[in-house]
């Protein structure tokens, strides 16, 4: 029986990778670095809108949020801020030589209230019931583990915590040739079922980057 069950278990968790398209490029350090230089361009404010996505979240000082899958730590100076002195920010990945830039974006940045976690595809490794805000940008559709991976999330968040997802649609015109209908498992109001499934409930929805990218939030149940 044991020796039957194995493979059964490893066909589970082959299964349960529902990400393999969007995560080719970060198998290798060589992928890896290919996609570190474009979360660093420098004209990456201008398609990311990071400022709206601050206001958004509705960050005060004082409170701790975590960037989940913080790749380069592009948004660690914009959520250091907007938390101020007395708040923090919590950066997690799954990579280390992405933490790694990232630490150094963070010092470069000035942006002293920054701690660091290396998380796991199930388990983002957050301290519980700590956060008041998660932002997940550009990443939830990089998640093999997406059930895991939200129990996680809202297991690390206080009462009433707040869940953000900026992410793309999944259609022929939110990403470079028409990438997003390979790259991209599931289209927003997938998503949000799917979110919604694993104890949050929806507050609002909107456009981020008009055809390209939506923000959609969430509370903790």
């Amino acid at each position: 029986m044991r020796n039957f069950l194995i493979p059964l278990l490893l066909c589970s968790a082959a299964i349960a990778q529902v990400a393999g398209n969007a995560n080719k490029q970060y198998q290798t350090k060589e992928g890896r670095e290919g996609v570190a230089k474009s979360l660093a361009d420098p004209h990456r404010d201008d398609k990311q809108k990071p400022r709206e996505l601050i206001e958004a979240m509705d960050l005060k000082p004082g409170m701790t949020v975590a960037d989940v899958g913080t790749g380069v730590g592009y948004m660690l100076p914009f959520l250091s801020r907007a938390v101020g002195a007395s708040g923090k920010v919590i950066a997690e990945d799954i990579q280390t030589d992405f933490l790694d830039k990232a630490k150094q974006h963070a010092r470069l940045s000035n942006a002293q209230n920054v701690t660091f976690v290396l998380g796991a595809p199930e388990d983002a490794k957050l301290p519980g019931d700590t956060v008041n805000s998660i932002l997940v940008l550009d990443v939830y559709h990089h998640f093999d583990y997406p059930d895991q991976m939200l129990a996680s999330l809202r297991e690390s968040l206080l009462g009433g915590g707040k869940l953000f997802i900026v992410d793309y649609y999944r259609s022929e015109a939110a990403m470079p040739g028409g990438r997003a209908l390979e790259h991209i498992r599931a289209d927003r109001d997938e998503v949000v079922k799917e979110i919604e499934t694993n104890g949050f409930r929806l507050l609002w929805k909107r456009d981020h980057i008009p055809n390209s990218q939506y923000m959609l939030a969430f509370e903790k149940k």
